[in-house]
């Protein structure tokens, strides 16, 4: 009889949690509240790591997209009229409009570029506060629809709107495996190993990382979008705080960056952590606690909760050969 791999594991497990969730907290609407924000979280630490990832790039302004996204779904849907679902849609297509900004940047590797997004971030929330005729500035902007109801399921409810992040984060996964699995992600790979050698033999390494980090931009986009049509409130800074560039990151290495399910499953872990256990032990400063969870699990594991699940298959591979 043929045995569950251990790759299949975490999946298995995963799945298994997201549908036990409902049953277990279904009934408590403030745990499930955190659920949502912590899939939220999900979503971008995957945008994240498949950039850090598989682009090699290491951003420090996320939240610029996240802001973006989230300001242009609420607006589209607000004085245009167009349906929530294609505003989701749109805004992760604006967020990967603007990230066009970014590109002069893609010149700079490591801490440079880093820092350069962080800058950029820091720009887009300036504007969205100086913009108030359009964005409502400080005051915030709260006059634009929740998430619609279709086919009996009212997605604005806790409930709802789990479901629908699941499903969106589930999709991310499969479009973060599909281009670690084709040409782009071979060459993607190759370009880590030494991106000089990759452009001797034609590879346009430029065009790549473009690629890549609009494609980043467009999922944060999304999930920020998602975020201002369930919280139906924005204002700049909340829209583009420093928590939507810093939890991901933590998240993502948590959990495992090099690895897919490593971000979804230590975004919520994380999330969860800090709201329920860290703010309770330390009401100010509570990041300080997520600082030395990380710190241990990088001495524990250096690839993340789901890179030990790696380790163990090489080693078992080792052992049987």
């Amino acid at each position: 009889m043929r045995t569950l791999s251990v790759p299949a594991l975490p999946a298995l497990l995963l799945a298994v949690a997201a549908f036990a969730v409902p049953l277990v907290f279904g009934a408590n609407a403030y745990i499930m509240g955190l659920f949502v924000s912590g899939l939220i979280v999900s979503g971008v630490a995957l945008a994240w790591a498949l950039l850090g990832n598989l682009g090699g790039m290491v951003s420090f302004g996320h939240a610029a997209f996240f802001g973006v996204g989230a300001y242009a779904s609420a607006l589209l849907s607000a004085r245009s009229g167009l349906p929530v679902p294609l505003s989701l849609l749109a805004g992760g297509a604006v967020a990967a409009l603007f990230s066009l900004a970014m590109l002069p940047a893609l010149r700079l590797s490591g801490p440079y570029f880093a820092l350069a997004i962080l800058a950029y971030a820091h720009i887009f929330k300036i504007l969205a506060t100086e913009a108030s005729w359009l964005t409502g500035g400080s005051a915030g902007l709260a006059r634009f629809p929740t998430l619609p109801t279709i086919a009996g399921i009212d997605f604005s409810s806790r409930l709802g709107s789990y479901w629908l992040l699941v499903a969106m984060v589930a999709a991310c996964a499969a479009i973060y495996l599909a281009v670690k699995r084709s040409h782009v992600g071979t060459a993607l790979r190759a370009m880590a190993e030494s991106e000089d050698a990759t452009r001797v033999v034609g590879v346009n390494a430029t065009l790549l990382k473009s690629w890549m980090l609009l494609l980043s931009a467009f999922i944060t986009g999304v999930f920020g979008a998602m975020n201002a049509h369930i919280i139906n409130f924005l204002e700049p800074d909340y829209a583009f705080s420093g928590s939507w560039s810093v939890l991901p990151i933590i998240a993502a290495i948590f959990g495992g960056y090099r690895t897919i399910l490593g971000p979804v499953a230590g975004a919520v872990l994380i999330y969860l952590f800090d709201q329920l256990v860290a703010k309770a032990l330390l009401p100010v400063g509570h990041q300080i606690l997520l600082g030395v969870l990380l710190a241990g699990m990088i001495l524990i594991a250096p690839n993340g909760l789901f890179g030990l699940f790696g380790g163990k298959r090489k080693r078992a591979a080792h052992a049987a050969a």
